[in-house]
């Protein structure tokens, strides 16, 4: 059963005068909240904010994780855990055996019934390079999970900025951009200088010593004399993903 479902059989047991006002309250308090002990899960975020609670795998236990997306997905049917290995994987698949594990962004998904995605709103996921892949693919599965069309623009790099250029009239197209870059971050200036579309730009820890594992770039976007670029963390493609999705659906 879903958390939707839960709250309306309880409300209409109230309805029916099955509940009273007390008993209620208690059990939506109980259903939005699930304690296993080592972990809380926020049933009521996708009400909140539209999805789920999204799962940061990194940093638990094989079995921690398979126990926490293994509930969620007996309340909801689209599910998303990020920053996860093939270990990991393999213990959610044998408690969901429908999660998918996609390698290169290290994301595990359950996507039962995928959410409405408006082809004419579109998110597009650009890199400075394929060394940026895997941040990438992080952004892009992220927002098409949420419901979202997402075109990708690899590899368009300012070393060869012609190949920006050969792709600036789908890049204007999209509603919400995702630049994506390491060594000194520049893609994301010289995109949010081009259009007239929010820019979320995410610096990578791809590049040599010099680049302090991201840190270069990550200061070369916060300074970014282009309008409308805004910066996530380094590495972060879900937190792109996320923001873009949250800008695109708005009306």
């Amino acid at each position: 059963m879903t958390y939707e479902e839960r709250m309306k059989e309880i409300l209409e047991a109230y309805k029916n005068e099955e509940l009273d006002a007390n008993q209620v309250l208690e059990k939506i308090q109980n259903a939005g909240c699930e304690d296993l002990g080592f972990a809380k899960i926020d049933h009521a975020r996708t009400f909140r904010q539209g999805f789920p609670e999204v799962v940061y795998c990194e940093g638990k236990t094989a079995e921690q994780n398979a126990l926490i997306m293994e509930k969620l997905s007996q309340s909801h049917d689209n599910i998303l855990g990020t920053r996860a290995s093939t270990d990991i994987f393999a213990a959610v698949k044998s408690k969901v055996p429908d999660a998918l594990f996609h390698k290169e962004a290290k994301l595990i998904t359950v996507e039962r019934k995928p959410l409405l995605r408006d082809i004419e709103r579109k998110i597009a996921v650009i890199t400075a390079g394929t060394s940026d892949l895997s941040v990438a693919e992080e952004a892009a599965i992220t927002a098409e999970i949420m419901g979202n069309h997402v075109e990708r623009i690899y590899d368009v790099g300012v070393a060869g900025i012609h190949r920006l250029f050969e792709r600036l009239e789908a890049i204007r197209e999209a509603n919400a951009l995702i630049v994506i870059a390491g060594m000194e971050g520049a893609l994301a200036s010289v995109v949010g200088g081009l259009v007239a579309k929010p820019v979320i730009a995410v610096p990578t820890s791809a590049g040599y010593g010099a680049n302090f594992e991201g840190l270069s770039a990550l200061l070369g976007m916060l300074n970014s004399c282009a309008a409308g670029v805004a910066v996530v963390n380094i590495n972060n493609g879900f937190g792109a993903g996320r923001m873009a999705s949250i800008i695109n659906h708005m009306r």
